[in-house]
């Protein structure tokens, strides 16, 4: 394995002194290169998976030889598309507002012509991973981006492989831009996050991470400890997660992937809170046979 070379003429490059940088080749988070562990403690963990052979791999991030595209979701908020390289496929979203831009989830790659692209929609202020698995190279966009602050949640701080420069660790409820509110509902990991603001239309717009990921059916949301090893969340949490969000007045809400809820998002959430506590308490158990 090579070591992370300070090239300034590579995007992530010119932040500040630390260590080198790698990424897991399964789900791309950043790790200090003269501390690696045995195992990702992020794919080792049970919501996420290592690879098939169980051999552990470690890849340099200047080594990515795919794509990275920016795509409008609709006005004011943009998705960074990552094809090829490593990671689990997360879609990134970008938030543009007149007091600059926030990026929500990270990518797990970073090319110069992405942030040449990031930055032509306006100064970034902030960097809002939502949970562990969507760090990616967090700390590399933070310094391609005049070392914007990265806010991580408190309770799943433990988690970083690589402490980003400019770090912030929180709780509660921030704004880092005006209108743009974030907090954590908890529930896939005890910090899980959500990004709130009004759209371009005037009406809410929430983004939601892995706290909800929305179904292929685009009507209705799941909640999951780990949704690649099918480990549900308890009813309990799943309806305190909606009330949580319905503090929030939004009619869309995006998860981490490409379907999203286009209509009557925070009904939709309620509803799907309901149908989920029923069958996981036992509601439904009648329409499963008598085995």
């Amino acid at each position: 394995m090579s070591e992370h070379s300070a090239d300034e003429s590579r995007p992530g490059a010119g932040g500040g002194a630390g260590a080198p940088i790698v990424q897991c080749a399964v789900c791309g988070v950043e790790r200090d290169a003269d501390d690696l562990p045995e195992v990702c403690p992020i794919c080792a963990d049970e919501r996420q998976y290592q690879a098939a052979d169980r051999h552990q791999k470690w890849v340099r991030w200047e080594d990515f030889s795919g794509r990275l595209e920016l795509v409008e979701r609709e006005p004011g908020l943009w998705g960074i598309d990552v094809v090829g390289g490593v990671g689990i496929g997360q879609q990134a979203k970008i938030v543009v507002t007149e007091a600059g831009t926030v990026m929500v989830d990270v990518p797990a790659a970073i090319t110069a012509e992405a942030v040449a692209a990031v930055r032509a929609l306006g100064p970034m202020r902030a960097i809002i991973p939502t949970h562990p698995h969507m760090f990616g190279v967090q700390s590399l966009w933070s310094q391609a981006l005049d070392g914007v602050d990265v806010f991580v949640s408190a309770a799943d701080a433990g988690w970083l492989g690589h402490r980003p420069e400019l770090v912030l660790e929180w709780s509660g409820t921030i704004e880092p831009v005006p209108g743009i509110r974030a907090s954590q509902p908890g529930g896939h990991f005890p910090g899980s996050s959500v990004v709130h603001w009004t759209g371009a239309d005037g009406a809410g717009v929430l983004l939601a991470g892995d706290t909800m990921l929305v179904n292929p059916d685009r009507e209705t949301v799941s909640f999951m400890r780990s949704y690649p090893n099918r480990i549900p969340l308890s009813g309990a949490v799943a309806e305190r997660i909606a009330a949580h969000v319905s503090r929030y007045d939004f009619d869309r809400l995006y998860s981490n992937f490409v379907p999203f809820l286009a209509g009557d998002a925070r009904q939709k959430v309620n509803a799907s809170a309901t149908r989920h506590a029923a069958w996981t308490r036992g509601d439904c158990d009648h329409l499963t046979g008598e085995g």
